[in-house]
């Protein structure tokens, strides 16, 4: 091997980002935030059940629930915070790629890409929330 051959190999590269790079974002994110949405509603209309369902049994099986969707609910709004920050975000990385700006939009493009990834990682912990309340459901079905 030659050493300019070793020489490329050691440099770092350079990545040329344009405006379509962060746009790519912008449907995922769209649809993530939807998603969320989603979530938060379904849970909403949830605990308005159990809270009816709570005034007119009062089972004690009921606080473990609440509990879970508390904290449901809680890593929803992270979740929710964490994509439209990561929007916001890659929004900026498309203004300063216009603006050629191009370390600024990829430092911005790079941070959307943590936030997006940390909602994400949450949105996964809330899976398995949600996963151990519906077993709680089941085996106080089959109690019954």
């Amino acid at each position: 091997m030659d050493s300019l051959a070793f020489n490329r190999r050691l440099q770092p590269r350079l990545i040329m980002l344009n405006i379509s790079t962060p746009a790519l974002l912008f449907p995922a994110i769209s649809l993530l935030l939807l998603a969320y949405t989603n979530r938060f509603l379904v849970i909403a209309q949830l605990i308005r059940s159990l809270y009816k369902q709570l005034n007119e049994t009062k089972e004690r099986h009921m606080k473990q629930q609440i509990l879970h969707l508390r904290k449901r609910i809680h890593l929803i709004r992270w979740m929710q915070s964490l994509g439209v920050m990561a929007f916001i975000l890659c929004t900026l990385s498309m203004g300063s790629l216009i603006l050629e700006l191009e370390y600024v939009g990829e430092g911005l493009l790079g941070g959307s890409l943590l936030l997006l990834l940390g909602s994400l990682v949450i949105c996964l912990i809330e899976i398995h929330i949600s996963g151990a309340a519906l077993s709680i459901q089941l085996n106080n079905l089959e109690d019954l």
